[in-house]
């Protein structure tokens, strides 16, 4: 055989070896789907999470063309939302110097969804908060220090959420409402360009939504960080999940219009909104406004659901004592001893934690009762073991806490 006969054919051996493990990685996502769909027919029929509360789930943390770090489109979110039967989307646009975006953007109902006018800001000491709803002074935010800027938005009763908590540096302010724990862009940072882009290329077209199975990891820090500072300031502080979701990441042929005539784009709304959901729960005499959506966030009355994995609506964690019954973000008495109970729609692994540390363990079960018998801020965690790893280690569901006092 000629040399560079020899040459090709080895060139072709190491192409073919240096794909086997991005096709083995598509058959597990294969499997992964399998796996998923036959929890679909597993799924109890909705709970309700108490017989006076209401659930309704959608997203937080969304951009459009109005913040400038996107193309998208009121026409794309509204679309995505009703594609993904949300009943809520907050928007979170980025602030300009020139108009008021959170007025410009979407409010109101529209599709049958409510949508929230809100704010991703930056202040002077370089904190990014989530300001929910926003308005006109988040243009001139970098001006004002983070102490100021929460003291400026309770007096106005708007909501703020700290955004990337891992970068966030004035934690000893007393004014914000709670953590975004888990961001899809924060976890996405961490992939392998290469990797990532070859597991595209064998998996996108048969499970695009999927290959977030593949860098989904629990947020660690941003648990901790939450966990500590309920602890330090000795308050209610409520865990929310954000999608930033932008629809910006992809390569696209335009048109003098803008209009796209070839390309991909990898995190469009609709599979953006798909991922990561706010489960909010309502009273049931209240119908889903932007008042009680916030007041219900505010009281902590709402979970985080990775509901790519399996539909989490139905999911309940309450608390008794005998004489009163709460649900997660109440406080409640001790008295002799409290029953915290939670209820599942698939079975699952349920981790009760206690001040940020796990206390107890019980996998295969879609109900679980916990008996407490001391005072603290307790929270669960549940896991689908049935799905393969790397998925059946990461959380499923995330709940928000029952303070025992």
């Amino acid at each position: 055989m000629k040399r560079w006969k020899k040459v090709i054919l080895i060139l072709l051996v190491v192409v073919v070896l240096s794909q086997l493990p991005f096709a083995y990685r598509r058959y597990k996502l294969g499997k992964l789907h399998s796996a998923i769909q036959q929890l679909k027919s597993q799924r109890k029929p909705d709970q309700k999470a108490n017989d006076v509360y209401s659930e309704y789930k959608g997203v937080i943390h969304v951009h459009s063309f109005l913040g400038g770090h996107s193309t998208g489109t009121f026409e794309d979110i509204i679309a995505a939302a009703t594609a993904n039967q949300l009943n809520f989307v907050i928007m979170t646009e980025h602030p300009s110097k020139n108009f008021d975006t959170s007025a410009m953007t979407l409010k109101g109902v529209h599709a049958g969804v409510l949508f929230v006018n809100g704010n991703e800001v930056a202040t002077a000491d370089q904190d990014r908060l989530l300001v929910m709803p926003g308005d006109e002074t988040a243009a001139t935010d970098t001006n004002v220090s983070t102490p100021e800027l929460l003291s400026r938005e309770r007096a106005k009763r708007a909501l703020a959420f700290i955004a990337y908590p891992q970068e966030f540096k004035s934690w000893s302010a007393n004014d914000f409402d709670g953590v975004e724990v888990y961001n899809v862009f924060t976890n996405a940072r961490r992939v392998n360009a290469v990797v990532t882009f070859f597991d595209g290329l064998w998996a996108y077209r048969s499970y695009p939504e999927l290959l977030f199975a593949t860098f989904y990891t629990r947020p660690e820090d941003a648990l901790k960080k939450w966990d500590e500072a309920i602890a330090t300031q000795n308050r209610k502080l409520v865990a929310i999940a954000g999608n930033d979701a932008h629809a910006n990441i992809g390569v696209s042929l335009n048109d003098s219009s803008g209009r796209a005539l070839l390309g991909i784009k990898l995190d469009p709304y609709e599979r953006s909104f798909r991922l990561v959901r706010m489960h909010v729960l309502i009273a049931q005499d209240k119908s889903l406004t932007a008042e009680t959506l916030l007041a219900a966030l505010h009281d902590g009355h709402c979970f985080i659901a990775f509901d790519l994995f399996s539909d989490a609506s139905g999911f309940s964690f309450t608390a008794t004592n005998g004489t009163e019954k709460r649900i997660q973000g109440d406080e409640i008495k001790l008295g002799n001893s409290v029953r915290l109970t939670v209820n599942t729609p698939v079975s699952s692994r349920i981790v009760l934690i206690k001040d940020g540390n796990s206390v107890q363990d019980q996998s295969g079960v879609s109900s679980k009762e916990f008996a407490v018998s001391e005072k603290g801020v307790y929270r669960v965690e549940l896991y689908l073991t049935q799905l393969a790893k790397p998925v059946s280690d990461q959380p499923w569901i995330i709940s928000n806490p029952i303070y025992v006092r």
